[in-house]
């Protein structure tokens, strides 16, 4: 394997970590208004990933720097191109962020209110523009010979990568109400499973239309093939999750975001930014990497540093393993 190819893999690879773990903080998020009942409810939802969202999105801060590092042309088109929608990204992140940090340093119940929709929207406009990001990164974008985007931001706001940015809201919501349901106990875990299932139906249903559409349009056999997987896996995650197997469930969605990112990078795979007007100014893992000897010494970096992230990230999973209960929340309230 040569080593655009080695570092196309990492990249895909820190993009499926990122969405499967960031994946449900959006989707916990999302599920604040339907699940939380009482304010302690929905601090035991916001406090189901209170010690680790932020870990998550690093997963994201390193994939971006791996690509401006590794492809430069990719990042610099990419970024330029997108430039608005991943702005808005950027700020939903920093609204979610502050959100989770400001919340409780009031009491009034207005004051709470309007952080927890700060919360909802800054988990489901990225998780959304995600999912029309690499639909229109995968379908191709119009490029000039310079390698520059020369459409408009509503140009990428076409039916295809509409239908990835749902797939992709849906395919999060779901999952972070299993890993709610994975987390709580009582009738917020029964809410959160019934919830699951309803949003899974749907999301099945919206899924397999993108994946039989990215398919047919755009991907391999290996990728039908993942795309396929993907399919099982999401089907399985429904059904456990409605016979009260949280584990399993939140499993299978794990599976079913990796296989499915997986499928899109191989739909993708020589091309890393195709261009949808002339083929021959798509960018490709060829004409978009850095040197070799960049490449090699980022490889060497990576087989020390990767490791310890990993086993870093198990860890800290590992330490807050265990349910938030609405007792445990009540009595911190009751200390204060």
């Amino acid at each position: 394997m040569d080593l655009p190819t080695l570092w196309f893999g990492i990249i895909a690879f820190l993009f499926i970590g990122y969405f499967v773990l960031d994946g449900f903080d959006f989707g916990v998020g999302m599920s604040i208004p339907f699940l939380g009942k009482d304010d302690v409810d929905r601090r035991v939802i916001i406090n189901t990933i209170g010690p680790i969202w932020d870990l998550n999105e690093t997963w994201l801060i390193v994939a971006g720097a791996a690509m401006f590092a590794a492809f430069p042309e990719w990042y610099a088109t990419l970024f330029s191109g997108f430039y608005l929608a991943l702005l808005l990204i950027l700020l939903s992140l920093i609204l979610r962020g502050v959100s989770f940090e400001y919340r409780h340093q009031r009491p009034e119940a207005s004051w709470k209110r309007r952080f927890d929709a700060m919360i909802v929207i800054g988990s489901a406009v990225p998780a959304f523009l995600w999912g029309v990001a690499f639909g229109n990164i995968v379908r191709g974008v119009p490029l000039d010979d310079g390698f520059n985007y020369t459409g408009t931001f509503f140009d990428l706001l076409n039916p295809y990568a509409l239908l990835a940015g749902l797939t992709t809201l849906l395919l999060f919501f779901t999952h972070g109400t299993i890993f709610v349901s994975l987390k709580t106990d009582g009738a917020l875990r029964q809410r959160a499973r019934r919830l699951a299932t309803r949003s899974g139906v749907l999301t099945i249903v919206v899924a397999a239309s993108f994946l039989l559409w990215t398919t047919l349009a755009y991907g391999s056999f290996l990728s039908a093939v993942l795309s396929a997987v993907a399919a099982v896996t999401l089907i399985a995650a429904v059904l456990a999750n409605s016979r009260g197997r949280e584990g399993a469930a939140f499993a299978s969605m794990a599976a079913t975001v990796a296989f499915a990112v997986l499928s899109l990078f191989l739909s993708l795979f020589p091309d890393v930014m195709p261009a949808s007007n002339d083929a021959a100014n798509s960018l490709n893992i060829v004409n978009a990497s850095s040197t070799p000897y960049t490449l090699q010494v980022m490889s060497w970096i990576s087989l020390i540093a990767l490791p310890l992230i990993l086993a870093y990230q198990g860890w800290t999973y590992w330490v807050f393993r265990k349910r938030v209960t609405r007792a445990h929340i009540e009595g911190v309230q009751t200390a204060h």
